[in-house]
Parts: C-alpha cells; sequence; structure tokens
C-alpha cells in the first residue's frame, strides 16, 4: 500500500512538474519576443547604430532566450544539468549534420551583417530576386517586391548568390536610348532631348548630361542619353524623360519610326 501511494505521489509531482514546464515554455517563448521587441525599439533609437544591426541583435536574443527557456523546462522535467550536457554532447554530431544547412544560414546570417552588402531599405537583386530588404535575422533574409510580394531567402543562398546593390551609392545613371528617322535631324533631336535634361533640377551637373549618336539601326538613328540623378529619383526621372522627349519630338516634327525595311528588287538586264 505505502508503495501504491509512493508511486502515485511520484505521478503527481510529475504531473505538476510537467503542467508547470507546459507553463513556464509558454511564457518562456512571450517572454523571448517581448525581450526581442525590447531590444529592437531601444538600439533603433541609437542614432549611430545601423538599423539592420538592431534587427540582427533582436533576433540573436530571441533564440538566446528560447535557448535558455528549452534547458530550464527540460531540467523542470527531470534532466539534471549534468546529464542534459552529456546528451547533448553525444548528439551534437547527429544534430550539426541534421541541421548543417539551418547552421550555414545563422554563419552566413553573420556574414551578412559583419560585411553588410545590403541594409535594411536597401533595393538588391540577389540570385535573380530582386525586391526591398525589409528583414535581416539569424537564418533568413526578406525581401518585398515592388507589387509587396513577399520573398523570403536564405541567408545561404543570399551570402553565396551576386549581390547586385542599386542602393550602395548615392548617384546613379540612367541611360535612356531614342530613335529617330534617318530623314530628321539628328543634332536637331540631340539639342532638344539635351535642354529637357538640363533643365530638370534632377539631373546633376557633375557629371554633365551626356547626349549622343550611339548607333545606326535597321529603321532608325539611335541617340542616348546618359543622365546622372540621385539614387532615389532614377525612375521618376527616367519615366519623365521619356514622356518629354516623345512630346518633344511630336512638337518639332521629329518622328519615331516604327521598325521597317526598305526591300529592293533588282530586275535582270
Amino acid at each position: 500500500m505505502n508503495e501504491t501511494i509512493t508511486a502515485m505521489g511520484g505521478y503527481e509531482a510529475l504531473a505538476l512538474n510537467v503542467i508547470k514546464a507546459i507553463v513556464f515554455l509558454i511564457l518562456g517563448y512571450f517572454f523571448a519576443g517581448f525581450a526581442s521587441r525590447i531590444v529592437r525599439d531601444r538600439l533603433g533609437k541609437v542614432e549611430r547604430l545601423d538599423q539592420t544591426l538592431a534587427v540582427f541583435f533582436s533576433s540573436l536574443v530571441r533564440w538566446g532566450v528560447l535557448a535558455v527557456v528549452v534547458i530550464a523546462v527540460l531540467q523542470l522535467v527531470g534532466f539534471q544539468a549534468t546529464s542534459l550536457v552529456a546528451v547533448l554532447g553525444a548528439a551534437s554530431l547527429a544534430i550539426g549534420l541534421a541541421l548543417q544547412g539551418t547552421l550555414s544560414d545563422v554563419a552566413s546570417g553573420v556574414m551578412l551583417i559583419i560585411f553588410r552588402p545590403y541594409r535594411l531599405g536597401d533595393y538588391v537583386e540577389v540570385g535573380g530576386t530582386a525586391g526591398t530588404v525589409k528583414e535581416i535575422n539569424l537564418f533568413v533574409t526578406e525581401l518585398a517586391t515592388p507589387d509587396n510580394v513577399q520573398i523570403i531567402m536564405p541567408n545561404s543562398k543570399a551570402r553565396s548568390s551576386v549581390i547586385t546593390n542599386y542602393s550602395a551609392h548615392p548617384t546613379r545613371r540612367v541611360d535612356i536610348t531614342f530613335g529617330v528617322d534617318y530623314s530628321d535631324d539628328a543634332d536637331k533631336a540631340i539639342e532638344l532631348i539635351t535642354a529637357i535634361a538640363t533643365s530638370d533640377e534632377r539631373v546633376l551637373k557633375d557629371p554633365e548630361p551626356w547626349v549622343r549618336v550611339v548607333n545606326l539601326g535597321e529603321s532608325s538613328v539611335d541617340i542616348t542619353a546618359r543622365l546622372w540623378c540621385n539614387s532615389a529619383d532614377y525612375w521618376d526621372l527616367k519615366f519623365h524623360m521619356t514622356k518629354a522627349v516623345k512630346e518633344a519630338f511630336d512638337k518639332d516634327g521629329i518622328s519615331i519610326p516604327y521598325p521597317h525595311r526598305v526591300e529592293v528588287v533588282k530586275k535582270a538586264s
């Protein structure tokens, strides 16, 4: 009878520890998120600290707190610290092999933070996928495409891919090619394009606008304008120049020809 009572007491104690462990795990999960947000908000207010680092450190705090919570929960249900260390040591090789991709993502995330090929808010193209960087954490980089589609990319893939950062430099060059008819005055077309470019405040004076005939195509004389502007003005300037030059050509009688070919038939002598 005493043994039965003792066994029942042991089961009750175990059940109580399991309930405590579940409650502790839930509370720990929410505390990890809370601590992560606190770190992100506090570091985000430091002017000299890059926001990319703030996001990364907040992610590091979250996963660190979760690791401590899991260890504490295991101890609460009966795993002693020494036994836990032994188990972890014995399983480290198997876990490392099973999670080598995840560990590679973590290592790549650290390298991305150290060398910072891109930062939060940069518009980049990584491995053929383009978008604005929204978040960099321990495991993944989150991008948002221009049409606001979320792209989740493992850090290991991002680090091993070719990265094109369109926001890295403060200025960019806009290249626009216009085709005019062979019967039109190319010099007049160049003057119109140059006048429109120099009158736009977004076009930088240094380097000055460059407008030249670059090719004699099958259907048109191709004139390219190379204009420097601030990176933030790139697309607005490109769209504006395309429309403004078309309207100026229409007003001055310069035509933009449709693709066509002239067929020459030779008669036999």
